[in-house]
């Protein structure tokens, strides 16, 4: 009784808790205080630079930002990538007073951090220290910014790393989507629509780097922030002293290419067959900050694609279920060239078409049918309450008041935007959404499958497939005709053909076992492998490493990596390294021998051994292989190759020995690979089994 007691009256306390609830609309709060921006002092040297200082007392940190008047826009098509990798090397090349080793040494002791870069709007650079070592590490910083050394080695790294991304740069769908696009709204000569390629990176020279420089460091480009534990009056002092030495210069003209956009419908597509799903990109140019609409627009991009709430996502993702993600943005933040238009959306292969749609009618919905006023109201507290997030800290208020001036806006825009959000109509969104948008006139682009897709995407006009493989430096150069003795060259070729495979053989597969060693960097590993080859367009290799078994599989075209029991498709470089490793392998050329064009070059003599030459194409490229004079076997191929990491073609030497024959194959248990004349792979054979055609 006691307990039954006890549990009405629980059920009374929740009932009564529960009657006493509002709903969440039902909630009153009072009005949010005025914020109060501190005040930043501002200052500007005879040489030109600028100063924003900001106290804030609250840790013993202080914190430098330097704004620099320069950019990518400033550099010509042929050297794209320069002013990115001279913002690297600034900070990673040291100077010559403090290298680079040195410098990070001193960073560290000092728990400070600096940093520069260059993008294509702006450079920067920025220092956070301890109050007590500002005075230590403000000469640094300076020389620093104003005395880089550019060294070889940080230059080739900086370089090379460049590279790297380039080869990797299709492994991602939205990566290629975003490239893409911007090519679209801009046009693939634009300035704003163009990639740095091999050829850009190559033409780059220190000399590059070094003028760039100091050519837009100087002070009437520099303006500089410092936030932090100080005393303003003994602040300026010190920023007097430390950067008045620095040349005044020339301001910099950051001319900005005006866009010519027309308007126009147009389907596009970059066929990817390694994925599953679409990643699509619809839109058109956008506008620029300084637009009278700026704040009306932004409201009315929000209520189409603003976040979880927008009915982009409550329609197309929550309602119809026809995507892992999709959202946009009408860009017009921008103060020195047009933004965009833009809604992605990443949806099934084969529900591409049916996403396309659904996101037009949504826009269409929009421009027709007034919002609600409660749909207004959600819209604008979302977006107004999400801008507290702007004055979190002094230094995102600093950095505000600097990005202002930088570009040329007033200091209250910030203000004007909020007031301007506050004050937009209903009318307003849907004017906004009739002047702004153009359904009917978008470019489309789709990155996909296209096996996959099928004949989707042909409602919407004649598809245009983008060519979105990567250029190779020479690629396009013309190939000479190597020129020899073609029946000496047939007679050998034969011969070797019939040293590899005893005639009567018919090869299907080749499987060996045995070990690699792979050599980089100067060090050295050992690791168990198995090759299987089935001609003639399959591979598959395993490879016994410290992390578990790796396997690399390619066949018809595609290649998959699998490992820990994860499968992923295999990048593009290495599916194609795949297919000409297989294609050029002397077993191939054995196979094919009656199918190619063998030239005799003559004798050539390496380590006291003479051996007849001949050249062979394959896949359009020649490949020198060099027989004993006894045995007809080859010795050594030689061939050139695309290094992505160099950016180049590179010389490759493979040499072949202690060659063992089973199931009518003869094959070398020893390979060892030169690139460019230093050792770079070996791999050693203990068995090889051959399965042949029934």
């Amino acid at each position: 009784m006691k307990h039954l007691t006890l549990l009405a009256v629980m059920l009374f306390f929740v009932a009564s808790v529960s009657h006493a609830q509002k709903q969440y609309d039902e909630l009153e709060f009072p009005e949010l205080n005025e914020f109060n921006e501190p005040n930043v002092e501002t200052f500007t040297t005879d040489n030109g630079i600028k100063f924003f200082l900001l106290e804030d007392k609250e840790l013993p940190l202080i914190d430098v930002s330097v704004d620099i008047r320069t950019g990518g826009v400033l550099v010509p098509n042929e050297k794209t990538g320069l002013a990115s990798l001279t913002g690297e090397v600034i900070r990673s090349g040291g100077t010559s007073k403090y290298p680079a080793d040195s410098l990070n040494q001193l960073l560290e002791n000092n728990a400070a951090n600096m940093s520069s870069y260059i993008g294509f709007t702006g450079g920067g650079a920025s220092m956070n220290v301890l109050k007590e070592d500002f005075d230590e590490m403000l000469p640094v910083f300076i020389d620093m910014l104003t005395n880089p050394a550019f060294p070889k080695d940080k230059i080739d790294l900086a370089k090379t790393q460049a590279k790297t991304g380039i080869s990797r740069r299709n492994d991602s769908p939205g990566q290629i989507a975003n490239r893409e696009f911007d090519k679209l709204i801009y046009g693939p000569d634009s300035k704003y629509g163009r990639t740095t390629e091999y050829a850009t990176i190559n033409n780059i020279t220190r000399e590059d780097m070094v003028e760039f420089h100091d050519q837009y460091y100087t002070g009437k480009n520099i303006q500089v922030g410092v936030v932090g534990d100080f005393d303003t009056e003994a602040m300026k002092e010190k920023l007097q002293a430390a950067f008045g030495d620095i040349p005044a210069g020339k301001e910099t003209d950051l001319a900005f290419p005006e866009v010519d956009y027309n308007f126009e419908n147009t389907i596009n597509l970059a066929d990817k067959p390694d994925v599953n799903q679409s990643t699509v990109y619809l839109g058109h140019i956008g506008g620029m900050r300084d637009n009278p609409d700026y704040a009306e627009v932004q409201v009315m991009n929000n209520v189409l694609s603003g976040g979880f709430s927008g009915r982009l996502f409550q329609k197309v993702r929550t309602d119809l279920g026809l995507a892992y993600s999709v959202g946009g943005q009408y860009g017009m933040g921008n103060t020195f060239y047009p933004g965009q238009f833009y809604v992605q959306v990443q949806t099934k292969t084969e529900t591409t078409a049916e996403a396309i749609d659904a996101i037009i009618a949504e826009i269409k919905r929009l421009q027709n049918e007034p919002i609600s006023e409660e749909e207004l109201q959600d819209t604008k507290d979302q977006f107004l309450n999400s801008l507290v997030f702007r004055n979190t800290s002094y230094e995102q208020i600093l950095n505000r008041r600097m990005n202002n001036e930088y570009r040329g806006l007033p200091e209250n825009s910030f203000e004007e935007f909020v007031e301007g959000v506050k004050n937009t109509t209903v009318e307003d969104v849907q004017k906004m959404a009739q002047k702004y948008l153009h359904p009917e006139e978008m470019q489309i682009l789709v990155v996909g499958n296209k096996e996959g897709l099928g004949d989707q995407l042909q409602k919407y006009g004649n598809v245009n497939e983008l060519d979105i493989s990567i250029p190779q430096p020479g690629q396009d150069e013309p190939k000479e005709e190597v020129q020899g003795d073609a029946e000496k060259g047939r007679e050998l070729l034969n011969a070797m053909a019939n040293a590899i495979i005893a005639p009567g053989t018919e090869l299907n597969t080749l499987a060996l076992s045995g070990e690699i060693t792979i050599t980089q960097g100067g060090q050295s590993q050992k690791l168990p492998v198995t090759l299987k080859m089935d001609y003639p367009d399959a591979v598959e290799q395993n490879i016994t490493t410290p992390g578990g078994t790796m396997k690399l599989s390619y066949k018809d075209g595609k290649g998959t990596m699998t490992m820990a029991g994860q499968e992923r498709p295999m990048p593009a470089p290495m599916v194609s390294n795949l297919k000409e490793t297989l294609n050029r392998s002397i077993v191939a050329i054995a196979l094919n021998a009656d199918s190619l064009n063998p030239q005799f070059l003559g004798t050539e003599e390496v380590d006291g051994t003479t051996y007849n030459k001949i050249s062979v194409t394959v896949n359009d490229k020649d490949i020198s292989l060099l027989l004993d004079q006894q045995t007809n076997l080859p010795g050594m191929m030689q061939y050139q190759q695309f290094n992505p990491q160099q950016g180049a073609q590179v010389a490759v030497e493979d040499r072949y020995s202690n060659w063992n024959s089973g199931g009518g194959v003869t094959y070398p248990y020893k390979q060892v690979t030169f690139v460019d004349g230093n050792k770079t792979a070996e791999a050693v054979y203990t068995t090889h089994e051959v399965n042949n055609k029934e």
